[in-house]
């Protein structure tokens, strides 16, 4: 059976959708807030290999970027943030539109529930501060069946 990464279209799959989410996002006058601050050049492609690695594919995010604390503390510290969330998530389905996913489609409903369960939980779950962060965080992965243990 074919990985979430592979049915997404691979590291150029992911990618694509990236982009469009970010631009999607810096569209939104709420969730582009999360970016005032600014943002690296590479942002889109360093969330790709971390949508790659966590659907399945190459472990191309720890190896290149860091570990899930990393990622964890980069999000932490913002206090509670729903309805950035709740729009994150509709700029994520607006996304999937935009690089050809249609709706009712297994893989775009299984990318939803990957990209909603990730951005209000493990992306919001230290809203106090990043120091609450634990150390050792392992990258959740994501199959067709959701998280994996």
């Amino acid at each position: 059976m074919q990985t979430v990464y592979e049915a997404a279209g691979g590291d150029a799959g992911l990618l694509r959708l990236a982009h469009a989410w970010h631009e999607r996002v810096m569209a939104d006058d709420v969730v582009s807030h999360a970016f005032s601050h600014g943002f690296r050049p590479d942002h889109s492609e360093r969330l790709a290999a971390y949508w790659v690695e966590a659907l399945g594919g190459p472990a191309t995010y720890s190896e290149r970027y860091g570990d899930e604390t990393s990622v964890v503390r980069m999000h932490s510290g913002n206090g509670p943030h729903e309805e950035m969330d709740r729009r994150a998530i509709a700029c994520f389905d607006q996304a999937m539109t935009d690089v050809g996913l249609v709706e009712g489609d297994r893989l775009r409903s299984v990318l939803h529930d990957y990209f909603a369960w990730a951005t209000t939980t493990t992306m919001s779950r230290y809203h106090r501060s990043a120091d609450d962060v634990p150390d050792g965080l392992r990258l959740p992965q994501w199959s067709w069946e959701g998280l994996q243990a």
